[in-house]
This record gives structure tokens, C-alpha cells and sequence, in this order.
């Protein structure tokens, strides 16, 4: 009897799993409904898995939307933390299987794709494009060569663009856009690359009256927008530029309507984002109390210019008891002490980072803990205010970062 168990048994653990006895096109039918991060995770699961679930088959997915972090202080470690703003979850994105070098920064993103600044030895690194600015060789040893790299993180892929010199690593603007197109930007003139163009980067000089605060790419436009300090050393005065990507060359223009003097003179420190789809720009900064040079904010105001009308409405401010999390008056309110008036008013600094009709915001009185906006589909609401919980490594600085669409629709 015991004999005809164990050979009951033996014969079950042979026996394939049901889903191995599915037919393709039930199967397929099947791993369609897997969001794209349990596919991933069930690659490695079995032959059968791994050769279904191929990357044409993950491509057919929908991508995953995260909040990519970028630590203030990069110090290597081979991985990344991500906010998944759907499942409210944090995740941790390794690199160390596929990415040589382990110390590097996360720059931009386009679908699919995440671009890297990566430190390279000086030995092995190839000849680069001159620097924007003249670097003596002490400025070099200070700070180490790097290469912009391009992967896509989910398939574990990565490649090289064409070198370049250490001034545009350490003060270029690295924007990123479908089809591989990449434009790096300074102070005095920016670079683009398209693979399938000549493979080299392009110059292209600035002629904008200064340095270019926050530049974005606009997917539905295409175009690039930043805004500029058109005004004096003791007063600020913002106006927005635009340069269509077919006119890098001498098309960058003011982007100004009579009725928008007073958009730009009601926010401090205003930084640009994508809107969603790329159909809109968001303007972000501090709601002055009033008009005066040193006028403490209020809140954050979120502006929004629609690119199709040109015309700009109110799409969201942060409500005052978030604010205030912002400027230290609950920290100070739950230790029963009193802030000074500067901070009382709101003359904090409020770090802005996320694209695609995604706002989040940072700040070193808020521990722990991010401020989320969420543009709503209509655009009549004023969007979602929320907290994000739980950011790992909070006490080693204040993050920034950006959105990211990890998916399979493109590989480097």
C-alpha cells in the first residue's frame, strides 16, 4: 500500500501545471491582465514564462507610472527608489545586474527609457566634445568624468551616447523625448542628439537674455519652454520663452500676451513642468502676499497655460494646513514653540520636481514625507492634494526627481 502511494505521488509531481496545459492564445489572454511589474516578476519563474512573456509580449502592456528620486547626495549602491503613485507603494529599482558602474544620477526620462549621468574612469573614457566653459585639469580631478547613458531599467539594457566634456555633465539640463531625441542645455548653448540622425551631438546657440530656469519639453507642442530673469539684480522679473525642436538654431521667441504681466509678478521662484499629455504647461511658485520685493508666500500656486488657447487659469494651490507642514509651524506648534516671522510667512524653500500632470513637493521641515498634486482629467477641480508617506532616506537630504514610464515600448 505505501508502495502504490509513492508511486501515486511520484506520477502527480511529474504531471506539468495546469496553466502549462492552457493553449497559447488562452495563456496569452491570461498574462495580458498581469499589470507590467508582475510580468517582469514572473519572467524568471519558468521557461514557459520567460518565453511568453518576451519583451515584443511586454511591450503590448501598459507602462507603469513612477516617481523616479534622485538623491541629493549620490553615492552609489546600484539601485534606485521609486514611488508607485497607483498601488501607493515604494519599490527599489536595481542596477547592479546590468549597469556596470554603480555610481550614478538620474537625469531625465522619456517612455521606457531612463537616462543616466555615469562616472567613468578618466582612463577609459573617450575622446569628448569640448566643454561650454574652460576647465583647468585640477577642476577634472575635482570632479570625475561622466558619461550620459541611456537603459531601460525593466529589460535590464543599457548604451552609451557620444561623450562628452565635464562642464556639460556638471551644469547642462539633460531634457529627454520620444524617439531618442536628447537636448542637454547651459547657460550659453545646448546640445542635441536623435539616433537616427548623424549619431553626434549638435550645438546650437542660446540667444535668451539669461540662463534658462526649469526648461521642459512639451510632447504636444514640440517644443522646449524655460523661463528667464528679464529683470534687474535686486528684482526679479520672469518671462517665458519657447524654441520649437525643429529650430534649435536661432528659433528660440518670448512666449507674452498683454493680459500676463500680472502671472509672472504674483509668483517667487517659479519653476516649470509638463502638463498632462504635453498639452499643457504648469507654472509652480509661491503665492506672494503682496507685490513688494521681500513679501513672504502664502501657499504654492499651481498656474496652467493651455498650449492650444494660450491662455492661463489656476489649476491647483496647495491647501494652508499643508502649507504651513512647509514653512515649520506644525513641527514648531507639536514642540509648544514659536517660528521667527521670516519663516512664519513662508519664506521657506519649497523643492518642485514631477511632469505630466504630477506634482510633487519636498522640503527639509517636512520629514518623511512628500506633498503630491494630481491634475484632474477635466481640469476644473483645482486636482488631488495628498501626503506620500514613508521616503526612504529622508534625513540625508532633501530629494528631487521626475516621472518615469517604465515599460517596453523602447529599448536603448
Amino acid at each position: 500500500m505505501a508502495a502504490s502511494d509513492s508511486d501515486a505521488d511520484a506520477d502527480a509531481s511529474s504531471l506539468p501545471a495546469p496553466i502549462h496545459l492552457l493553449p497559447p492564445d488562452a495563456l496569452h489572454n491570461v498574462l495580458l491582465r498581469l499589470p507590467l511589474r508582475d510580468a517582469v516578476v514572473c519572467r524568471p519563474v519558468s521557461r514557459l514564462f520567460h518565453e511568453t512573456l518576451s519583451p515584443n509580449f511586454l511591450a503590448l502592456l501598459p507602462t507603469l507610472r513612477l516617481l523616479l528620486l534622485r538623491h541629493p547626495r549620490p553615492e552609489g549602491g546600484g539601485c534606485l527608489h521609486a514611488f508607485d503613485p497607483d498601488r501607493r507603494h515604494w519599490l527599489r529599482l536595481p542596477f547592479s545586474a546590468f549597469l556596470p558602474n554603480q555610481s550614478f544620477s538620474p537625469v531625465a526620462s522619456s517612455p521606457s527609457l531612463l537616462y543616466l549621468w555615469v562616472e567613468a574612469a578618466a582612463s577609459t573614457s573617450p575622446p569628448s566634445l569640448p566643454s561650454s566653459s574652460s576647465s583647468s585639469s585640477s577642476s577634472s580631478t575635482a570632479h570625475p568624468p561622466k558619461s550620459l547613458a541611456v537603459c531601460n531599467p525593466f529589460a535590464g539594457t543599457y548604451s552609451f551616447l557620444p561623450p562628452l566634456g565635464s562642464a556639460w555633465a556638471r551644469h547642462g539640463t539633460v531634457l529627454a523625448g520620444s524617439g531618442g531625441v536628447v537636448l542637454v542645455l547651459t547657460e550659453l548653448a545646448a546640445l542635441s542628439y536623435t539616433p537616427s540622425g548623424s549619431g553626434k551631438w549638435m550645438k546650437h546657440p542660446l540667444s535668451l537674455p539669461s540662463k534658462p530656469r526649469s526648461p521642459i519639453l512639451a510632447s504636444g507642442a514640440g517644443a522646449v519652454f524655460a523661463l528667464c530673469d528679464v529683470g534687474t539684480p535686486w528684482r526679479s522679473q520672469w518671462k517665458l520663452f519657447s524654441c520649437p525642436l525643429s529650430m534649435l538654431t536661432g528659433g528660440w521667441a518670448p512666449v507674452e500676451r498683454s493680459a500676463w504681466v500680472d502671472v509672472f509678478e504674483m509668483l517667487k521662484r517659479p519653476r516649470l513642468l509638463a502638463g498632462a499629455g504635453g498639452r499643457c504647461v504648469l507654472m509652480i511658485g509661491g503665492l506672494k502676499s503682496s507685490l513688494a520685493i521681500d513679501a513672504p508666500c502664502s501657499t504654492v500656486l499651481i498656474l496652467r497655460l493651455d498650449l492650444a488657447t494660450m491662455e492661463w487659469d489656476e489649476a491647483g494651490h496647495m491647501p494652508p494646513n499643508m502649507y504651513r507642514c512647509f514653512t515649520g509651524l506644525c513641527e514648531a506648534a507639536a514642540q509648544g514653540n514659536t517660528m521667527p516671522t521670516a519663516v512664519a510667512g513662508g519664506n521657506n524653500k519649497v523643492k518642485v520636481f514631477g511632469g505630466d500632470g504630477k506634482v510633487w513637493f519636498a522640503g527639509k521641515r517636512v520629514r518623511g514625507k512628500l506633498a503630491m498634486w494630481e491634475e484632474d482629467e477635466l481640469g476644473n477641480s483645482g486636482g488631488k492634494w495628498d501626503w506620500v508617506d514613508g521616503v526612504p532616506g529622508y534625513s540625508d537630504g532633501v530629494y528631487r526627481g521626475f516621472v518615469f514610464d517604465g515599460g517596453f515600448t523602447a529599448m536603448p
